[in-house]
């Protein structure tokens, strides 16, 4: 765990030598820990993301990307702005104008200007987005099945959602709480 942590930061000391003590000891443990949670999930996000890049080729689609495949997964059935997008957290990139274009002109969005607010554009998924939508279920569906009879049953599933969910709401309250912001 220490070579991680070295690894990750090799202009920092290293952690277990950042306290004396049962409690320095105590603290370089928690630091360690947390900072392999945070190499674990930003490598988790980019494993799936080549898991469901790795289904669309399967499926032999190959005018969208990835992350524009869990674009369209997350907007579902909904008619929804891009503000809105944002938001719900349906997206997360700083390029959503890009990729609804994209998504547009590849046949998976249909959008269409508000009749009260001409700035305002609602989008929906066509039928072809429909489509690709329900196969990438699928695959979360057969994923569910797999993790289910063998190593995260749905227990261990909420307990690790409820573990995540306690992080960001940290993360978020950080960003809420910061000294001297107005």
């Amino acid at each position: 765990m220490k070579a991680l942590v070295a690894e990750a930061h090799p202009a920092l000391p290293n952690a277990a030598d950042a306290g004396t003590g049962e409690a320095g000891a105590t603290d370089a443990h928690a630091k360690s820990a947390y900072l392999e949670a945070l190499q674990r999930i930003e490598r988790l996000h980019r494993r799936f993301l080549d898991v469901v890049k790795a289904e669309l080729e399967l499926l032999g689609i190959n005018d969208i990307g990835n992350v524009q495949a869990m674009l369209l997964y997350n907007i579902g059935r909904s008619e929804i702005t891009v503000g809105e997008l944002m938001s719900r957290g349906y997206y997360q990139g700083s390029n959503v104008s890009y990729n609804l274009k994209k998504l547009v002109e590849a046949g998976y969005l249909e959008q269409e200007r508000s009749p009260y607010d001409r700035r305002s554009v609602r989008v929906r998924l066509s039928p072809k987005a429909l489509d690709l939508v329900a196969r990438v279920d699928g695959l979360f569906q057969r994923q569910v099945t797999q993790l289910a009879d063998g190593p995260l049953d749905r227990h261990r599933l909420a307990e690790l959602n409820r573990s995540l969910l306690v992080l960001e709401r940290f993360w978020s309250d950080q960003l809420r709480f910061v000294p001297g912001a107005p």
